[in-house]
């Protein structure tokens, strides 16, 4: 199988490369050369299409995103011009070379956290803030231009070893403060991107004639604060940690009091709970300590 990576810089990319790369022949592409074989930015179609058309995949993994949630209120064009025309360019290309399967990965924040049980891919979705909106404008753009050919794939609270996520910025955090403050009433499913790489590689192997949208997040679920708590822990850093409210911290965006997401649809594809995630990515940054 030929795969075509767009976002294989960042930290799901990383790790979906290297998860694929034993079997199948792949391709790596990103807004800028470091850390991929092709340079390509999914605003422009023409860069992408000629992308496609000259390498022929068979799937095309859209892990390209504007993730930057505070950001995207910010930065609103910016946001949309990746997440949703950017995701749209990418469909057209999948159909301009030749019918090339889209792999496109999207967000629990496209719910907006009323309801008490976690997400299933059929429930309606209501996202809150610049970030959520783009991403299912995104997804419909999916839907639209590749209806038989896309899996949409929403994850959650992604982390690994490669790139920049809230597991690497406590580790900071937490050796350069005495105290800290993390949000305790946002629930959702932190996700390892090498477990998230594994379920994708399955996906592609399996599920290719199966189009229609997915969840695929770390099982269980924790709130932030939790998280962060589980992360000094298991790294051995003493720090003195609050929690607070939403409304205390005052972040700029709007976030789900709870996204945490059911995999419904392909139960087979069995996600490792997030603390086991989140122990194999302090092994890979050798952040492991007495905890662990």
């Amino acid at each position: 199988m030929k795969v075509l990576i767009i976002g294989a810089a960042g930290q799901l990319g990383y790790d979906l490369k290297r998860t694929l790369s034993p079997a199948h022949e792949v391709l790596g592409a990103d807004v800028a050369a470091a850390g991929a074989e092709k340079e390509v930015d999914i605003a422009e179609l023409n860069d992408l299409t000629e992308l496609a058309v000259a390498y022929q995949p068979d799937v095309i993994v859209n892990a390209a995103a504007f993730t930057n949630v505070d950001g995207c209120e910010a930065s609103r064009d910016a946001c949309w011009e990746v997440n949703a025309t950017g995701a749209g360019n990418v469909a057209r290309a999948c159909g301009i070379c030749g019918g090339a399967t889209l792999i496109h990965i999207s967000t629990d924040y496209v719910f907006d956290g009323s309801k008490p049980e976690p997400y299933t891919e059929h429930d309606p979705t209501s996202p809150l803030g610049e970030y959520g909106k783009s991403k299912f404008a995104g997804e419909e753009a999916v839907r639209r231009e590749l209806p038989r050919k896309h899996l949409i794939v929403r994850t959650a609270w992604l982390f690994g070893s490669h790139g920049h996520n809230f597991v690497k910025t406590m580790l900071k955090l937490g050796r350069e403060r005495d105290e800290l403050s993390v949000v305790d009433d946002q629930t959702g499913s932190p996700t390892y991107a090498g477990h998230l790489a594994a379920a994708l590689k399955t996906m592609a192997e399996t599920r290719l004639n199966h189009p229609g949208t997915y969840h695929m997040t770390g099982s269980g679920s924790c709130t932030w604060y939790e998280f962060a708590a589980e992360i000094f822990r298991l790294a051995g850093i003493d720090v003195d940690l609050k929690p607070v409210t939403t409304a205390e911290y005052k972040a700029p965006a709007p976030r789900p009091a709870y996204s945490a997401l059911a995999n419904t649809r392909a139960p087979e594809i069995e996600m490792p709970p997030w603390r086991d995630g989140l122990i194999e990515c302090l092994r890979e940054l050798g952040e492991i300590g007495d905890g662990g």
